[in-house]
């Protein structure tokens, strides 16, 4: 594991907040510290990459846990009970995790199932890292709130997927990479519950250069082409806590490189490339509790050519946003007028090839830019950061550098 400086990125809480964040931290440690005396034998320190979990402002409550699949340690700290315990660990860092596995076979049942995380998921309490990979067969992940990159394992080699374009999304606790073998999909599964890849399950209709997005443990994936190069309609939607994939009403154009984002509780598919090869300047709204979708005119006019990447989107604050490559701008979508206003510039030193290599992603509050300085070449990536101000210009904050590879393959954003 790398680690760069361990500090905590200012989260601007009130401060009654603040304060009470505070005493949730302080109880935690002097609780560890009591309990850690208790450790049991044999049990080692865990080696997942977990980061700091945030309480939203939200006063604790009572926990209606879920059922736990060891009766050891049942208490976790047993001078304060099981359902004072998990208050505690709720709110703490969850790049701590591993440590407080190794506490008891309580502790490690608890995070390795799971269980945390689905209760973190009921209380809305999540912290974003991003993951991306700028060589093929590596992933490396950013923890923003403590300044520190996480080396993957390497993936699972396989000389055809390796060549073959590749899709990323993470959803849950799972990050899913999908790609080719020789005329056939494949999809590789990375948990943060084992800190390991494995294969991944299959959708009803495997697909590339997809359109996705996530929420919570669930995935909506939509358009894409199939193994023998048809451009589909149809969309899908992946379960992370059962693995399982799910048919959904197919959209009304079929596309193909195109971009998903999830925007006031609604699932959006923008811009992409038709079956006769022609630019869909146009966007399609999936509405979940309805069924249906919905053709929405313009929406991706500009924001990709024809040999360009799909669009590169983000949404802040059920807000989009979108990196236009040709001209290096940021772009606000206006909803009531279906228009986008140029917001500003882009950071200047993010380099892309037509949009190939240059991430741009929405993390928590903020909206990140990931590429390498066009002017150095290779060998260096950057992550650059703005929290989007109503009416305020981009004001970009280089928040890491690395020695990598300064293109990017592939980037997802794990919220959990």
């Amino acid at each position: 594991m790398l680690e760069g400086q361990s500090c905590l990125i200012s989260r601007a809480l009130p401060k009654d907040l603040c304060e009470q964040e505070s005493k949730w931290a302080y109880m935690t440690h002097h609780l560890l510290e009591r309990s850690s005396t208790k450790r049991s034998p044999g049990i080692s320190s865990g080696n997942q990459s977990e980061f700091a979990g945030r309480d939203e402002g939200r006063h604790p409550k009572s926990i209606k846990l879920l059922e736990s699949s060891t009766s050891d340690s049942n208490n976790l700290i047993e001078t304060i009970g099981r359902d004072n315990s998990i208050n505690c660990i709720l709110r703490c860092s969850r790049s701590d995790h591993g440590s407080l596995a190794s506490l008891s076979r309580g502790f490690r049942s608890l995070i390795k199932s799971g269980e945390l995380y689905r209760l973190r998921r009921m209380h809305g309490i999540a912290e974003q890292w991003v993951y991306f990979s700028c060589a093929v067969e590596e992933w490396v992940a950013y923890d923003p709130y403590r300044a520190r990159w996480i080396q993957l394992p390497r993936m699972p080699h396989n000389e055809c997927f390796m060549c073959s374009d590749k899709e990323s999304l993470a959803v849950g606790t799972e990050l899913l990479v999908f790609g080719k073998v020789v005329f056939s999909h494949t999809v590789l599964r990375y948990s943060i519950l084992t800190n390991s890849w494995s294969p991944g399950v299959m959708m009803n209709s495997p697909r590339c250069l997809f359109g996705s997005a996530s929420i919570g443990e669930k995935a909506i994936f939509a358009g894409g082409c199939d193994a023998r190069g048809s451009i589909l309609s149809s969309a899908e939607l992946y379960n992370s806590e059962t693995r399982t994939w799910t048919a959904l009403p197919s959209m009304n154009k079929p596309r193909k490189m195109c971009s998903g984002v999830f925007m006031d509780g609604k699932f959006y598919v923008i811009g992409g490339m038709g079956s006769n090869g022609e630019l869909l300047a146009c966007g399609e709204e999936f509405d979940l509790g309805k069924g249906t979708w919905r053709i929405i005119p313009s929406m991706a006019q500009g924001l990709n050519g024809a040999s360009g990447a799909p669009p590169l989107v983000g949404v802040v604050g059920n807000e989009l946003y979108a990196a236009h490559y040709a001209r290096q701008e940021v772009r606000k979508y206006d909803k009531k007028n279906n228009t986008w206003v140029t917001l500003g510039r882009l950071p200047e030193r993010s380099a892309s090839m037509n949009g190939w290599g240059l991430a741009f992603r929405a993390c928590g509050d903020q909206l990140i830019v990931i590429g390498g300085p066009g002017a150095l070449g290779g060998g260096v990536i950057e992550l650059h950061s703005w929290v989007p101000k109503a009416g305020a210009s981009p004001e970009w904050n280089m928040i890491a550098r690395k020695q990598s590879g300064s293109f990017v393959y592939n980037c997802a954003v794990m919220s959990c």
